[in-house]
């Protein structure tokens, strides 16, 4: 039921009069933009200008407002987007956050001019936005009794056509409701039965809550696989177009830690999928018969797949590979250990297992021990043929031999790219600002002799710290200072990283013409032997003696020194740890805390992460007789610790299923995952120092 309301009550009221010099989103150089205003979960838009980049709307949307005494303290959300042309999807065009305190009273309304905000740092945008703000008592506000939406007679048609969905929808949870109160027993009569259904069926929908999402249009997320707009199963998010953006999804991933899995392997990696893997570990061979010398290699046959070790040497002959083979892309049920020399497809001695006698090793057991097995010739002779030390079990990507295992799907990649798709950790070093301030110098010589008396001396200070220059204004004369001391008192910031090996180099130059600078004398000053601070008192500023010693050669050819007059200069060097160097984007920094360890608080709590796969990706390369296709690999970074899955090869719908902790000392504070693809794979790139790799997409929580 939609009633009017007519009570007098006072409503916002937010008049979209224009907008001005928007960005061309549309590939034709234009945009169709339309606005979308949110405040106290309600939303509504404007009408669509199609081909317009000056828009104006001149569009009335009402809004209630539960408490007008709490509006300074509520914000107004203004969004403009452009309408693609099939309807589908969106763009951004730009934003608007205005403070309710700057809602004014009617009759006293004037038109304010906003300047679009970014929605992201790397969100184009441009242009102005013109907005009436005020409260009437005036505006007519339709409410839909049915379910506690509240809309407004200036929304568009878009928004009506959801409110039909949204009754829809309700219609449906109703009956389901009443089916399932015809469902319990009951010991009433059959009128006071229909009473009660209808009164908790009415109360029912009342309290469902209605979510409301920042895509194109409002959705609901359902649970039982009833959702608004058609299309779609329960646990997503479908808009009324159709379309699931970027809004969350849920999965159903059997993890490790699932009550249904009671083993011991779960209290390693729970937040992931186990991965069954067979692990084949070649340590040593022995008492083998060789003519001549050479080179001798193991090798790990499974089905196709065949692993072969490094080559070592006849006087020494250790390898320590771990091989790890996939139990899903499993071929074959006996895996064979052959023993060879580098240059001969002969082997020496030969092993092998039956997979079904293969035992399962269960962490935090400790690895299970190599085992001397001896080895077969061609003939299946053992008398002759020598041992070989192996141990082989069937594990998860849990078992510690998993990061440095060689990995049956990394069999097509080249030698030289096998150190880039497996699993790592780094950490940053810690930052520290240095605080540099050039007060004054004393007693410089300015530079080319006889010509001071000339001109005025044009000193200034450059400080470098590695490949970090910075250089002070030129210092002005003055009627109290003499030329030879010049005062400069100006204060500069450096970031030098641990471990601080850097060096400060401080010249003063002398410019004795355009775009020539001569040293008048210089200073060098380790930084690991700067003063640390943590609070805000200054350290005690020092005289350092400059060297303004320079080199001639004399008649008789030979290289002089000589000394000029001795000159120093005035600074104070810090480096404060009592900050923390924002080496990231501030709206997205994953740590706040300053460098010095001594004003760490204690941490929080731990933060779990288990980065299971990605679906969908787009092909980065192409590869012969496949078509397109993508060597992904997962980096998430957090505070100082980065973390990089292993690459899976040529595949579009990775599985990483890696877990992965951090220490939490702010709650306030971002994560970031990114997907790249390796471009080290192939054999042509895999040396050039120059391939970067690609970035497929990247997500922040």
């Amino acid at each position: 039921m939609t009633v009017s309301s007519t009570t007098g009550r006072e409503c916002l009221v937010v008049e979209v009069v224009a907008a001005h010099n928007l960005m061309p989103k549309d590939g034709e150089g234009s945009s169709s933009p339309f606005v979308e205003i949110e405040f106290e979960n309600q939303r509504l838009r404007t009408q669509v200008k199609y081909k317009d980049l000056n828009p104006v709307w001149n569009e009335k949307l009402v809004f209630h407002v539960k408490d007008v005494a709490d509006l300074p303290y509520r914000a107004i959300e203004v969004n403009i987007f452009n309408e693609s042309r099939s309807g589908n999807s969106r763009n951004f065009l730009g934003k608007v956050r205005v403070s309710g305190s700057n809602i004014a009273k009617e009759g006293e309304e004037i038109p304010q001019l906003y300047t679009l905000d970014k929605r992201s740092l790397f969100s184009h945008i441009r242009g102005e936005i013109s907005l009436k703000l005020y409260l009437s008592t005036r505006e007519e506000v339709k409410e839909t009794r049915a379910n506690g939406i509240l809309g407004s007679s200036a929304s568009s048609s878009g928004f009506s056509k959801k409110s039909k969905k949204l009754q829809g929808q309700n219609s449906v949870m109703a009956s389901q409701n009443q089916l399932i109160q015809e469902a319990k027993p009951t010991q009433q009569g059959q009128s006071n039965n229909n009473h009660s259904k209808t009164v908790e069926n009415n109360q029912g929908v009342m309290m469902k809550p209605i979510l409301i999402n920042t895509g194109p249009v409002s959705a609901i997320s359902g649970g039982g696989g009833v959702t608004g707009g058609g299309g779609g199963g329960g646990g997503g998010v479908v808009y009324g177009n159709g379309m699931t953006e970027f809004s969350l999804k849920e999965t159903r991933p059997q993890l490790g830690g699932e009550s249904l899995k009671k083993d011991k392997t779960s209290s390693t990696y729970d937040l992931v999928e186990q991965m069954q893997y067979l692990y084949v570990k070649v340590v040593k061979a022995r008492d083998y018969s060789v003519f001549g010398g050479g080179e001798v290699v193991a090798e790990v046959k499974l089905g196709n797949y065949r692993g072969i070790t490094k080559r070592v040497s006849l006087n020494n002959v250790k390898w320590g590979q771990v091989f790890a083979f996939y139990k899903d892309c499993i071929q074959s049920s006996m895996v064979e250990v052959f023993v060879k020399e580098g240059n001969k497809d002969d082997f020496l001695g030969r092993v092998w297992f039956d997979l079904n006698e293969v035992p399962r090793r269960v962490p935090p057991d400790s690895q299970l021990a190599p085992q001397w097995y001896r080895m077969e010739d061609k003939k299946g002779d053992k008398s002759k043929s020598g041992e070989v030390m192996i141990s082989i079990w069937f594990g998860t990507q849990a078992d510690e031999a998993f990061a440095e295992a060689w990995h049956s799907k990394a069999a097509n990649v080249n030698f030289d790219g096998l150190g880039s798709i497996k699993s790592k950790v780094y950490l940053t070093p810690r930052l520290w600002y240095l605080r540099f301030k050039v007060i004054e110098a004393q007693d410089i010589v300015p530079g080319e002799k006889g010509s001071a008396m000339m001109r005025f001396p044009e000193l200034s200070v450059k400080i470098q710290v590695g490949n970090q220059v910075l250089r002070t204004r030129i210092a002005q004369p003055s009627s109290v200072r003499s030329l030879s001391n010049p005062l400069w008192n100006e204060e500069m910031m450096f970031v030098v990283a641990e471990p601080i090996e850097d060096y400060l180099l401080i010249c003063v130059e002398d410019r004795v013409g355009p775009g020539r600078d001569e040293v008048a004398g210089r200073v060098v000053i380790p930084v690991a032997g700067v003063e640390r601070r943590t609070d805000d008192k200054p350290v005690v500023s020092r005289w350092f003696n400059l060297d303004n010693s320079s080199h001639f050669t004399n008649a008789a050819g030979e290289s002089k020194v000589m000394t000029r007059f001795g000159s120093r200069i005035h600074l104070r060097v810090s480096l404060d740890g009592g900050y923390h160097v924002l080496d990231e984007a501030t709206m997205y920094s994953s740590d706040l805390k300053p460098t010095d360890k001594r004003l760490w608080k204690p941490h929080i709590g731990v933060l779990e992460m288990g980065i299971l796969g990605a679906t969908g990706l787009m092909p980065m390369k192409i590869k012969e007789g496949k078509g397109g296709s993508s060597d992904a690999y997962c980096v998430a970074k957090y505070g100082q610790k980065w973390v990089r899955t292993r690459t899976v090869i040529d595949s579009l719908s990775p599985k990483w299923n890696e877990q992965y902790t951090w220490e939490v000392f702010d709650p306030c504070t971002v994560v970031t995952i990114g997907v790249f693809d390796n471009s080290r794979i192939d054999k042509n790139t895999a040396n050039n120092a120059g391939v970067r790799d690609s970035r497929i997409g990247k997500v922040r929580i």
